[in-house]
């Protein structure tokens, strides 16, 4: 089998959530960059294979596809069927859907602030860090006396929101007094993947920081 091809930026956080399923699932890939701080993913070559031109995209021996959540469950299923990253039981795999969904609002809250930075507001609105503040204690509530996002075994939930917490993190998000979060990010340190992953999240503000010529600061002071 041809190795597959994945298609990248290091400091895109849904980049940085597949970067967790191949690690962990030794998955042989061929990554091509795609420099957004040039505008890569608007070349007519890329624009073909995507024409939503997001990252991360994969073509696994002509099979294109984007969108991380939907690649982390096809990359599980395609390449280790039945894998606790991804449990075929239906009350596990569900929860494992739901805690990916709440992933999702969490980064799409993240989003509308990381817009407003993009269009040159310093200082954060409050409403928008409250939307942000209450979702983490949602998941912070639903991980209490558990090991991982999903229960007490690491999947591809875990991979996604470690992606979302690094970022929160370096965005300056006051992470610290949600501690079962928090104790749940020490637990996933040896998680392969995770030092690149948290290299990525600093080439984020690197990339944010060129851009727009903000320092930004962290949120509660």
């Amino acid at each position: 089998m041809a190795p597959l091809k994945l298609y990248y930026y290091p400091p895109c956080p849904p980049y940085r959530a597949v970067l967790f399923a191949v690690e962990n699932l030794k998955i042989e890939v061929q990554k091509i960059l795609v420099d957004l701080s040039k505008g890569d993913q608007l070349k007519p070559e890329f624009l073909k294979i995507n024409p939503q031109h997001c990252l991360p995209t994969i073509d696994d021996d002509g099979f294109i596809m984007w969108e991380s959540r939907a690649i982390l469950a096809y990359l599980v299923n395609s390449r280790a069927p039945g894998s606790s990253f991804y449990p075929l039981d239906p009350k596990k795999r569900a929860l494992v859907d739901s805690r990916l969904s709440l992933d999702s609002s969490i980064m799409h809250a993240l989003g509308n602030i990381i817009t407003g930075i993009y269009a040159g507001v310093a200082e954060i609105p409050q409403d928008k860090k409250d939307k942000v503040y209450t979702l983490l204690e949602h998941l912070n509530n639903f991980i209490d006396g558990k090991n991982y996002i999903a229960g007490d075994e690491l999947t591809i939930a875990d991979f996604a929101f470690l992606s979302t917490f690094s970022t929160l993190k370096v965005l300056g998000a006051n992470v610290a007094k949600f501690k079962n979060l928090v104790d749940w990010y020490m637990r996933c340190v040896p998680v392969p993947g995770f030092q690149e992953n948290e290299e990525g999240a600093e080439l984020l503000i690197e990339y944010i920081s060129n851009k727009t010529g903000l320092k930004l600061e962290p949120w509660d002071q």
